[in-house]
């Protein structure tokens, strides 16, 4: 068992997510780095996408009931055990009545901790995650609180301590991201020099980035094409008769602060968007702290698969690095 004496800022229990769902207004939840969560399980000898704590910006203060074994992989960060520094991205041993602790997270917005056997709590739809404004999954469907308990179940044959990567297969968390984009579906409903100042300005992610959207602030205002609005669509020019929305879509509310839609996002609305963040980027979103900075760069189906392979080729030299 586990107990949080302090539960961190935003602690909820997190798996690979439950897909499937998106057409009924349920999103996919789950990490929003994956591959940090990946990380993370695959070190203690997990199924890379079993449950584990997602901790944003300040992590939760723990207490162990047993020996377990433990890592801890995204944010930069120092955990520390008993008041000892420990090591981000290698798996360490605890003992019953241990406790462990961490810094603020110097760069990066979310950190992962995986224990061998994983979190065990009840599966909903497929999935442990939590989704908070649905009320399910998780702990009772909510942030995790102080005095919370939480089960571990029985590690498998591969856990094992002293597991670890380094370099290129860590998580880089820098201070300023580069975000690929493809256009669509409504940036036509842009000016020719929105559209430019949108990928040419620098953008700053706002306080009320969160697992739902990231809000982008100081670019320049994006100006609509002028329009009789269609029945049911409003007269805001960002407002449309509503569609849906891919995930990682990038809605233009009023034009003023583009919002990136995340992994506990509805699955459509009424606000036109001008483009789509590809998958392959979605992890560094999660990344990004309040006023750390972006900047978004057009690419085409071909870059963004190209890009995707990539990501599957370095997801795949972890597995071999971390399977043996």
């Amino acid at each position: 068992m586990l107990k949080l004496i302090k539960p961190g800022l935003s602690t909820t229990i997190q798996d690979a997510g439950r897909p499937g769902y998106y057409h009924v207004g349920i999103p996919l939840s789950g990490a929003l780095d994956q591959y940090a969560l990946r990380l993370a399980n695959l070190l203690v000898g997990n199924e890379e996408g079993a449950a584990a704590l997602e901790c944003t910006l300040l992590a939760p203060e723990i207490e162990f009931g047993g020996n377990m074994i433990v890592a801890v992989a995204g944010a930069d960060t120092t955990p520390k055990l008993n008041g000892t520094a420990m090591p981000l991205n290698e798996s360490f041993p605890v003992r019953a009545a241990d406790r462990l602790t961490f810094d603020f997270m110097r760069s990066g917005a979310r950190l992962y901790i995986a224990f061998a056997g994983g979190i065990h709590v009840p599966t909903v739809l497929g999935s442990r995650s939590t989704y908070a404004l649905g009320a399910f999954g998780g702990l009772q469907g909510r942030r995790l609180i102080a005095g919370d308990m939480l089960a571990v179940g029985a590690r498998t044959s591969r856990a094992r301590v002293g597991r670890r990567v380094e370099g290129e297969l860590s998580v880089s968390c820098p201070k300023e991201q580069v975000l690929r984009v493809l256009p669509g579906l409504y940036d036509h409903r842009l000016s020719e020099e929105a559209v430019e100042s949108f990928y040419a300005d620098t953008w700053t992610v706002g306080s009320e980035a969160d697992r739902t959207g990231y809000r982008f602030k100081g670019g320049r205002p994006l100006r609509f094409l002028d329009r009789t609005p269609p029945f049911g669509a409003g007269s805001d020019p960002s407002n449309i008769v509503d569609a849906g929305y891919p995930y990682g879509s990038i809605q233009l509310p009023a034009g003023q602060e583009p919002i990136i839609l995340h992994r506990d996002a509805v699955s459509g609305g009424g606000y036109a968007t001008i483009g789509t963040v590809i998958s392959a980027d979605m992890d560094k979103i999660a990344q990004l702290q309040p006023n750390n900075k972006a900047r978004f760069v057009c690419i085409d189906m071909c870059d963004a698969l190209a890009a995707r392979a990539a990501a599957q080729r370095r997801l795949a030299l972890l597995r071999e690095a971390l399977q043996r």
